[in-house]
């Protein structure tokens, strides 16, 4: 398989994919088109994470292998649970959540392919010239809180806004605006958004923000979910209850799946639950530390009904952690914790360049908001997310001064320009 074919033809149509599994079921719910046929999206997804892995094989540096060690430890982890999935599966309704779960579990993968720069940079550059054109027709198919799941990798560029030159500055600027204003309600999309927004000024305060403060930044994302956790169980403080701390109105009117107008409280606890019932079904079943496996859900008083195999259970739902605890266990949330915390703290600590310190910010930022939502599905909001975990892992971005991360960001706006192999593959002392 020619290498430059998965390079720069490959992986960047496979992600074209991804983004068009992102919104199939939204295209159908609104539209009842038969977008979502089974056998072709099993197929799809097969292939597309089979590139990925041809990716790690050619492009990934052997060098790197001890400081993605956490990332390996939770694809080997994910694996076993996968095969552990095989004995849980009982009814068809199993195997295909197990499947469907399973291939969600394998997109870490992508944190490889995302070390190589030049990977990174003809993806983007691929989805800018082709997937986002797209959307264009997309748009008037799906509802509005879908719009975020295919514009997400704009969300990335956002984070380089200061550097991208004109016109596609206000482009991506416009873009993430127009995101965010949509649909209100789609308070997922607002979050990953606005907060690149806000991180991306960071860049002018670059001589005066240190390193230390940003590591105290970073500790202090790390520590707040577990520091809710511990308020709530010995204190009797829910931050989801946001209506107990917040006084005022905060409604929105939004469009569901049936095309009607309906209300959306912008401030209502719609998180508490899922906690509830990944904890009672980890108590009741006893599968605290390695989980239920991919193959089975939660059992589930609000979402119980929909389950086809009439055990009330829920396969999945929005909140990262609960599906990592469900699936994984206590030692995959262990893992998962340590594949963040150890990319963010190269991104700060070992690197020559502000953007990377930011991008280690925004993933720290993303831990704490796999507490909220970030769901862990096979689409692009977590491709993508896997990308920036690869770019804080990667020596060759995280060895580039500010300049060069400039002429590189600039490259994906640029039509066919191959990148600089001292950029590409520079020493691995980070």
């Amino acid at each position: 398989m020619n290498k430059l074919k998965i390079q720069n033809r490959y992986i960047p149509i496979s992600l074209f994919f991804v983004a068009l599994f992102s919104v199939v079921f939204s295209m159908q719910e609104l539209t009842g088109l038969p977008v979502t046929n089974g056998v072709f999206w099993f197929s799809a997804q097969v292939m597309i994470l089979f590139y990925f892995f041809k990716a790690k094989k050619y492009f990934f540096d052997k060098k790197q292998n001890k400081i993605m060690i956490w990332v390996k430890l939770y694809l080997v982890w994910n694996v076993f649970n996968i095969i552990r999935g095989l004995f849980f599966a009982e009814t068809y309704w199993d195997w295909k959540t197990l499947a469907t779960n399973g291939f969600a579990l394998l997109v870490p993968i992508a944190c490889y392919a995302a070390t190589n720069l030049s990977i990174l940079q003809s993806s983007f550059n691929f989805y800018l010239r082709f997937t986002l054109p797209l959307f264009v027709v997309i748009s008037f198919l799906i509802n509005t809180d879908a719009y975020g799941f295919y514009l997400v990798p704009i969300s990335f560029l956002i984070l380089f806004l200061p550097v991208i030159k004109m016109p596609w500055k206000w482009v991506v600027l416009a873009i993430g605006l127009f995101t965010v204003l949509a649909d209100l309600t789609a308070r997922s999309n607002v979050i990953r958004f606005v907060v690149p927004m806000a991180m991306c000024f960071l860049y002018y305060f670059r001589f005066i923000v240190s390193t230390k403060i940003y590591e105290l930044i970073r500790k202090i994302f790390f520590i707040t979910p577990l520091l809710f956790l511990f308020l709530a169980v010995n204190f009797d403080f829910n931050v989801f209850k946001m209506d107990e701390y917040i006084k005022g109105n905060y409604t929105e009117m939004r469009t569901d799946g049936s095309g009607n107008k309906v209300e959306d409280d912008l401030i209502a606890d719609s998180r508490s639950f899922m906690y509830t019932e990944a904890l009672l079904t980890a108590n009741y079943y006893n599968s605290w530390w390695m989980g239920r496996s991919p193959a089975r859900g939660v059992i589930s008083e609000s979402f119980g009904d929909s389950d086809l195999n009439k055990r009330g259970e829920r396969a999945s739902n929005e909140m990262a952690i609960a599906n990592v605890f469900n699936w994984t266990g206590i030692i995959g949330v262990i893992l998962y914790f340590m594949v963040f915390y150890k990319a963010s703290y190269l991104a700060i600590n070992k690197s020559n360049s502000v953007f990377s310190k930011i991008m280690g910010i925004f993933v720290a930022f993303r831990w704490v908001y796999a507490w909220v939502e970030d769901a862990n599905y096979f689409n692009l909001t977590y491709f993508i997310l896997w990308f920036m975990l690869g770019i804080c892992y990667s020596s060759s971005f995280r060895k580039m001064n500010d300049r060069e991360v400039k002429e590189w960001v600039r490259g994906i706006f640029e039509k066919k320009k191959p990148m600089p192999k001292k950029m590409m593959f520079k020493s691995y002392n980070l």
